[in-house]
């Protein structure tokens, strides 16, 4: 199999040419994205592995059929930057790693959440020049605050036990409830505004659908308590940004931690510290003081990446021997 491996950063090249040790497979490391522009440079190649900000749409479907492609390789749990029906009518097949490490996700929620209500990264950049003044630092505790937990699939799941052993209360949200789970875990299930009326900490781990893009909204954080605080580990257009910054400039919320962020394809995965930052938006919220940004690296983890590059070369396996695609998006 001959696999054009799209959006490689050094650490992808490690992990899959490792795991490849076991499959043999010729891979094609490319530093550049999937797009309608480099989709042709695909001809030749049986396979695409392509990551979230790689674009799979209908145009691009059309040249990868011309090309010759017969599966999409995701590295990735998420999805919604392939056009399935668009895949579906051109024949290609459509794989994805829907749990390469659900703790990595959750543990770097956790993290973006004590750093935000502790202010650490503000403590740590006055310890670094020798300043110990602690005024302005003042958090709270978690234990005994309410948690919301939209999406409970592993990585919410994961999430709500992380915050259970704070001591926090904790509720969900999901339009496919696991009661089972609810009931062993003490968690309890309430109706979307709910969740944003009642959480002092609201996590995201829905996927990016129709029903769930822009799921915090002007709306929604204006039903929200003034020093509730966000944490965004899912993806970006969960959250509608302009309204983001609207509600943090009018106090409506008390901060958000997010990994993701709605227009993040451009900025992320790279170095912009000297050029200057068109997206007025993400400027701006990198001002705030309640904010903490860090650029899609919840997965980033040893365990992680061997997973991915694990699961995704065993359902190129799978693809190549004719067996079921267990992991394949309908």
């Amino acid at each position: 199999m001959k696999i054009a491996f799209f959006d490689t950063r050094s650490y992808d090249k490690i992990s899959f040419t490792k795991g490849n040790e076991a499959y043999n497979y010729e891979i094609d490391f490319r530093d550049y994205k999937l797009n309608e522009n480099t989709a042709l440079t695909a001809k030749g190649f049986d396979v695409v592995c392509v990551f979230v900000n790689d674009v799979v749409n209908e145009n691009v479907l059309r040249v990868l059929k011309e090309c010759g492609i017969k599966l999409i390789a995701l590295r990735c749990a998420g999805y919604n930057n392939v056009d399935l029906k668009a895949a579906a009518e051109a024949e290609i097949k459509v794989v994805r790693v829907p749990a390469y490490s659900p703790y990595a996700v959750a543990e770097h929620g956790a993290a973006l959440l004590m750093s935000l209500t502790r202010h650490i990264p503000q403590a740590y950049l006055r310890t670094k020049t020798q300043n110990f003044n602690i005024e302005g630092l003042t958090g709270r505790d978690l234990h005994g605050l309410t948690a919301g937990i939209i999406g409970t699939g592993k990585i919410g799941q994961i999430m709500a036990n992380i915050l259970k052993g704070f001591g926090m209360k904790i509720i969900a949200f999901d339009p496919f409830p696991n009661e089972k789970w609810a009931a062993e875990s003490g968690s309890k299930y309430v109706s979307e505004e709910e969740i944003f009326r009642q959480s002092d900490v609201l996590s995201l781990h829905c996927p990016l659908t129709e029903e769930t893009k822009h799921i915090v909204n002007h709306d929604t954080m204006k039903m929200m308590k003034s020093d509730a605080v966000i944490i965004n580990t899912g993806r970006g257009a969960l959250i509608d940004s302009k309204a983001l910054v609207h509600a943090l400039k009018h106090g409506h919320i008390g901060g958000i931690g997010m990994d993701v962020y709605e227009e993040e394809s451009k900025y992320f995965f790279s170095d912009w510290s000297t050029d200057i930052m068109t997206d007025d938006v993400l400027a701006r919220l990198l001002t705030f003081p309640n904010v903490i940004i860090t650029g899609h690296q919840a997965f980033l983890t040893t365990n992680a990446l061997k997973n991915l590059a694990d699961t995704t070369l065993n359902n190129i396996s799978a693809f190549a021997a004719g067996e079921e695609l267990v992991n394949e998006v309908l």
